[in-house]
């Protein structure tokens, strides 16, 4: 009998080999609710709330719930609207920083139930919740730590009643994917009339240990979402960008939400990261989050929201798109049509996977379940190695004929750990390799774009990882080309200089609101604005008979003869956003060359990936012989630090040779920055 015992093991062990032997996890990996909340990719924001009433970003506290009385509220129209998009789920501003609450909450009476809509007897997060089933979304809240409103913020009475609360959004509306917690925590509001200013140490205040435990035990299949995590972290700005080295790992336990440093220091994560927390790209469809009228002409153009789309989900976030509901209580129909588009564009860039009928081949396997065949199988269960030891490796791609191609998209199977830290992209040229493009990490997914290029056989080097390259898919698309609008500069004496984008383009715009056509103003010279104008522009491409998107801009006066009355210094209204001027005094007065009839400013704060002196805190003033002045406007720029975007301020119309804008506060405590000043006159 024995003789029989050492065949049988050998042909077991050549059996094993030949499969070959599991690959061994690469620390930190994924919890299960963080891997199912990576594969939804795209998902929807819902900001909507008392600041939509009160035409505010971020609300004081002060607000009486008469104000909520939407007229046409459909939680079932947003819920459409995601759905036809693509979107995989839904997160609702269940409260946020004015403590106004979208449920009737039993432990406030700042509620809907206190409202004229629904005669006090709605329930928004149940409408909303019953609408995500209904059209097979997964559905989210968001829930603002700080309450400008309640009377107890910064006490310990407060933390019962935030956890209160929480628990009867995570126990009422049945299975929640997210729950976000804003990293906004203390500052000046109302606090039940005290009308001061609270500051809690951000670090302990809240006993976030706790709130996890609450939500763990209350929803265990929800990811959370703060600054750090603990499960997602924040991109790091609201621009709808991550970092092109993105890493899931972080250093959870040195991070916590509002953390002053955190863009800087956290916010790409770390190759040698303790813990599994990948970031989520959050940002707006509108400049603003909530409502406003004055911008439903400034939703997001389709190039913007591609750019958004490559720039977040191709790099290793999920997207959470914003759409600011208006007062009927409806996504506007200009938000709607613009993420409609983004979702048939998305589906035209990637309809047909040219890997998937192609022959590719791999410089090592490490046995027959980890083949290269795996990255052509659209399983992400499936994926391709090498033998332990390796931390590199190639695939081959072979379309059979010269192909067109302009993007890749390679997605590692991160159940195992994230590894790759360099890959680059080639293509053989009589008999040569040539490098297309390259990159560093890939995570859950990474998709470059690049020139229409043409090639028969490609390769896939990935150059250095922490460990055996684990590729899950590998795909190769050809995406139609986007017709984009023109480029636009304007000189400081008005004149407005278009460029097409691309060649054998025509150029088209039009100076009374509409919308170009071919029967438009066809551009030929430099446009002189000297005088208040809306002017929108659009490329046309006569060979497939297409216009771009329209791209509007509101021009106001000619800044040619304005004098920076404190220093020898233009760079506050040079027309050129990328430059900005720092005042010595947090203050920045214009001689405006003439007397002129204003009702309004604009603020552009300095434009860089880590600005200084923004303000957050103004004063505006005007005077007729700067010496004499008068206080117009004073205020809070809301939410200018994540989102640092053209500021509008306006007031009755008032006469002024001399303005003057003051900060009151910065957001660093830094000399105050002006990327761009200008005035209002319609």
């Amino acid at each position: 009998m024995k003789k029989y015992i050492l065949p049988a093991l050998l042909l077991g062990l050549t059996f094993c080999q030949e499969k070959g032997e599991p690959v061994v996890p690469v620390e930190p990996t994924p919890a299960p609710r963080q891997i199912a909340w990576q594969e939804l990719e795209y998902y929807g924001f819902l900001h909507f709330n008392m600041n939509t009433f009160s035409d505010r970003e971020w609300g004081f506290g002060d607000e009486k719930p008469e104000q909520f009385n939407p007229t046409a509220l459909d939680a079932r129209q947003w819920a459409r609207v995601a759905s036809e998009a693509g979107m995989k789920g839904l997160i609702i501003t269940a409260k946020h920083h004015d403590g106004f609450v979208l449920w009737p909450s039993a432990y406030t009476e700042h509620s809907v139930k206190n409202s004229p809509w629904k005669d006090g007897k709605g329930d928004l997060i149940k409408d909303l919740s019953e609408a995500c089933k209904e059209y097979g979304l997964k559905f989210g809240i968001y829930y603002s730590p700080w309450d400008r409103n309640h009377p107890d913020y910064g006490k310990p009475e407060y933390i019962t009643y935030m956890r209160n609360q929480l628990t009867e959004l995570l126990t009422n509306y049945g299975e929640i994917f997210e729950v976000w917690f804003d990293g906004a925590n203390g500052g000046d509001g109302y606090y039940g009339g005290a009308n001061e200013s609270r500051k809690v140490d951000k670090l302990t205040y809240y006993n976030w240990p706790e709130v996890y435990e609450l939500v763990r035990e209350l929803q265990p299949n929800a990811v959370m979402f703060s600054d750090g995590g603990p499960d997602v972290r924040w991109v790091g700005n609201e621009h709808g960008e991550a970092f092109e080295t993105n890493w899931a790992n972080l250093m959870r336990d040195s991070v916590y939400a509002g953390m002053p440093d955190y863009p800087q220091k956290y916010a790409p994560g770390q190759e040698d990261g303790t813990h599994w927390v990948p970031a989520e790209t959050n940002v707006s469809i509108r400049p603003g989050w909530y409502y406003h009228t004055y911008e439903d002409h400034k939703v997001r153009s389709l190039a913007n929201l591609v750019d958004i789309y490559y720039n977040s989900i191709g790099r290793n976030t999920s997207l959470l798109i914003n759409f600011p509901v208006d007062t009927r209580g409806l996504i506007h129909e200009n938000d709607e049509e613009a993420i409609l588009k983004l979702g048939e564009k998305v589906k035209e860039d990637f309809a047909v996977n040219l890997v998937s009928q192609s022959v590719v081949s791999a410089s090592s396997e490490r046995g027959s379940d980890f083949s290269v065949e795996n990255v052509q199988d659209e399983n992400y269960e499936t994926y391709w190695s090498v033998p332990d030891g390796q931390k590199s490796g190639s695939i081959e791609i072979d379309f059979g004929k010269p192909t067109v191609f302009n993007r890749l998209v390679i997605q590692e199977y991160v159940v195992l750990g994230q590894r790759i830290k360099a890959f680059s992209l080639e293509k053989e040229v009589n008999g040569t390799w040539e490098k297309i493009t390259e990159a560093t990490t890939i995570g859950h997914k990474r998709i470059l774009r690049f020139p229409d290029t043409e090639a028969q056989k490609i390769r896939v080097n990935f150059l250095d990882a922490k460990d055996v390259p684990v590729i899950a898919e590998v795909g190769v698309y050809h995406a139609p080309k986007l017709l984009l609008p023109p480029t636009v500069k304007r000189s400081t004496n008005g004149e407005v200089t278009l460029a097409a984008p691309d060649t054998n383009l025509e150029l088209y715009y039009t100076l009374d609101g509409s919308n170009p056509t071919k029967e438009s103003l066809a551009y030929t010279a430099p446009i002189a604005v000297k005088e208040a104008t809306t002017l929108i522009v659009s490329s046309y491409d006569p060979s497939s008979d297409k216009m771009s998107d329209p791209l509007r801009l509101d021009l106001d006066l000619p800044k040619a003869g304005w004098q920076n009355v404190e220093e020898d210094d233009f760079k506050a209204f040079d027309e050129n956003r990328n430059t900005y001027f720092t005042s010595k005094n947090g203050m920045l007065t214009i001689d405006l060359g003439e007397s002129i009839q204003i009702q309004g400013f604009s603020y552009m704060p300095m434009q860089a990936r880590y600005p200084s002196g923004i303000i957050t805190n103004f004063e505006f003033q005007v005077s007729e012989d700067g010496r004499s002045w008068k206080t117009t406007a004073s205020g809070e720029f809301s939410n200018i630090v994540n989102s640092p975007i053209e500021q509008l301020v306006r007031f009755d119309p008032v006469q002024a040779k001399y303005i003057r804008l003051k900060a009151s506060k910065t957001a660093d405590g830094n000399g105050a920055t002006f990327g761009e000043v200008g005035v209002l006159t319609k």
